[in-house]
């Protein structure tokens, strides 16, 4: 902007240098005289002079204002490169986001596709059983797939104590529970809701198959639930109370012996199933402690009986030793008698050992 107004500025004073100039052709055609030609060659060079000082300072600020301009245009380029180079980089990370949500997506529609499939949703539910199994047990402590000896196969079992084992079984229905989530006419809602409580009935009889204490099970059994929000309705919500319908849960424990369990309930379940062996496991131990303690009071009984009979045959022993060394001093005194000497034996008495009695 500065440039343009001192180029402006230049022409001005081209333009006003042209028209002196002029005015002084048109004076020297008009005066003859020789002092009036020198003193307008005078005004002319002194002109000039003025000219060239006013040239020189207008291309010194020139000058100067290109070079700020120069600098300034440098450091709005670089500035400009930094900004297109973040840019670009913020661009390829965005491009790297959207991939990933593309991807999660992606996979989110296949687990969609796999949930939909009633067979394909029980593998979901099997695998996502072994990954928390597989999370806070050793591998030799469960088995998924476990036979028993009729041929039946649960999903999983736990190996506890004493050979004991632990059923489980991953079974859930979401169908009809997901119609009814949808759904918002009130009387179709109460239908579906029915059908999902004969649903979660028919599961609860069916993992009680499992409890099998012949075949040294638990007398109780887990149903595993992979959906966290069928868990949750079940506990609070419609699905498992209702006024004309009773409790699944407690149907399940007191009448089937099962428990329904979470992914993130599984856990404490079964620490607390696990504890509980260990308390009996201790309660049993105490009490065959108590009875050997009691043996061992028999045995002391027997002892002090052996030591009572042994007190009195050494009793018996000393009154016979006693009673010999009373016969030799009666013979000793004979044996004076006879041969008129001084000499005695000396018997020594032994006191009998105390006993109780």
């Amino acid at each position: 902007m500065n440039e343009v107004i001192l180029l402006v500025i230049l022409g001005v004073v081209i333009v006003g240098f042209g028209v002196i100039l002029y005015n002084v052709n048109q004076r020297l055609r008009e005066l003859k005289s020789s002092s009036a030609v020198e003193f307008l060659k005078s005004d002319v060079t002194e002109l000039s002079r003025g000219i060239s000082s006013l040239q020189a300072a207008m291309g010194d600020k020139l000058e100067r204002n290109n070079m700020t301009m120069q600098t300034s245009m440098q450091k709005q380029l670089s500035e400009s490169a930094k900004l297109v180079s973040d840019v670009t980089q913020r661009l390829a990370k965005l491009d790297e986001t959207n991939r990933r949500v593309i991807d999660v997506a992606d996979e989110l529609k296949t687990l969609q596709n796999v949930l939909q499939n009633p067979k394909q949703r029980g593998v979901f539910g099997e695998y996502y059983l072994e990954s928390v199994l597989d999370n806070i047990l050793p591998s030799k402590n469960f088995q998924m797939q476990y036979k028993f000896k009729d041929g039946e196969t649960v999903d999983a079992v736990v190996f506890l104590d004493k050979g004991q084992i632990l059923s489980i079984d991953s079974k859930f229905s979401l169908e009809n529970y997901n119609r009814m989530v949808g759904e918002n006419s009130k009387p179709e809602r109460e239908k579906l809701l029915a059908k999902v409580r004969m649903d979660l009935k028919s599961r609860i009889d069916e993992t009680s198959k499992y409890i099998r204490p012949s075949e040294n099970t638990m007398d109780f059994a887990f149903m595993f639930i992979p959906s966290e929000s069928l868990y949750y309705d079940l506990l609070i919500g419609d699905v498992g109370t209702g006024s004309s319908a009773r409790d699944l849960i407690e149907y399940a424990f007191r009448d089937k012996k099962v428990i329904i369990v979470s992914p993130t309930s599984f856990m404490a379940y079964l620490q607390t199933v696990l504890q509980g062996l260990r308390s009996l496991q201790i309660e049993e131990q105490a009490k065959d402690i108590q009875i050997r303690v009691g043996k061992l009071g028999q045995h002391i009984g027997k002892f002090e009986e052996y030591m009572q009979k042994l007190g009195s045959a050494l009793g018996t022993t000393v009154n016979h030793y006693n009673g010999a060394h009373k016969e030799l001093g009666k013979i000793d005194k004979d044996v004076i008698k006879i041969a008129g000497n001084d000499s005695s034996v000396e018997p020594l008495l032994i006191d009998k050992p105390h006993t109780d009695d």
